[in-house]
């Protein structure tokens, strides 16, 4: 049976070359993440995601100024936040609800 204890917090990270193009992973795996958004000198915002061992950061085109691209970015972003959310609190939910077997005990009704 798998405990919290069994899921220890860790970040991913992968860097990839294939004909050229560098490929970088972040996976962050972890609860004790850090999460900004900001306006750097009044014109670009920035999000920000990190920990102790890395950063991801978000900003926009170029680090230019705000383009259309650059605000459907924002709201893809937001609705996947808003779908994460909805499944972590689906999912504590339904782990809070199911009893946690015992090991001194038979959970086989037959």
């Amino acid at each position: 049976m798998n405990t919290l204890d069994d899921h220890q917090p860790y970040t991913y990270v992968t860097a990839t070359i294939l004909d050229g193009n560098t490929r970088l992973g972040v996976s962050f795996h972890t609860a004790d993440l850090s999460v900004i958004a900001m306006n750097i000198r009044g014109v670009r915002p920035c999000l920000c995601i990190g920990s102790a061992e890395g950063q991801l950061s978000i900003s926009t085109t170029g680090g230019g100024p705000v383009t259309a691209q650059d605000v459907d970015l924002a709201r893809e972003i937001a609705d996947a936040a808003a779908r994460y959310r909805d499944e972590c609190e689906r999912l504590h939910t339904a782990q809070a609800t199911v009893p946690a077997s015992s090991p001194d005990r038979d959970d086989d009704p037959a």
